[in-house]
């Protein structure tokens, strides 16, 4: 196993996918539907993960999501701890991830931009002078 890929990392990309697995098919809670996880980062000894996560309700009900998350945390963690054998199962912080949200968004701006510069007229292909 190549050292770039290491135990964490792979501990991390297990986590990830069990979690986001779980949330699908087992949690119930109305309010944690239609999230996906973006990432996950653990502390080195296991203790905390922050998982990171964006909804495709945009930022309007994330207050709820939050507490639906948060509320289904125990169970989330204890399923995981079946699944993943590791010596400590992390205890989960849910933080919400606006970095799609912003791309898009800046993404809009750039494109406003270029539609709104007229175009040099030195930019026409054969009439540069070298």
């Amino acid at each position: 196993m190549p050292k770039d890929y290491s135990r964490s990392s792979r501990v991390v990309e297990q986590i990830k996918r069990e979690l986001a697995e779980l949330i699908r098919l087992e949690v119930k809670d109305p309010r944690v539907g239609f999230i996906t996880l973006t990432d996950v980062e653990i502390t080195a000894d296991y203790a905390h993960a922050k998982v990171f996560f964006s909804s495709l309700k945009g930022q309007d009900n994330i207050d709820e999501v939050l507490v639906g998350l948060r509320r289904a945390s125990g169970f989330l963690r204890r399923e995981l701890g079946r699944r993943v054998r590791i010596h400590t199962t992390p205890e989960l912080h849910f933080v919400y991830d606006n970095s799609i949200e912003e791309g898009t968004r800046m993404s809009a701006l750039i494109s406003k931009v270029i539609a709104e510069t007229p175009p040099a007229e030195d930019d026409e292909p054969g009439t540069r002078e070298t």
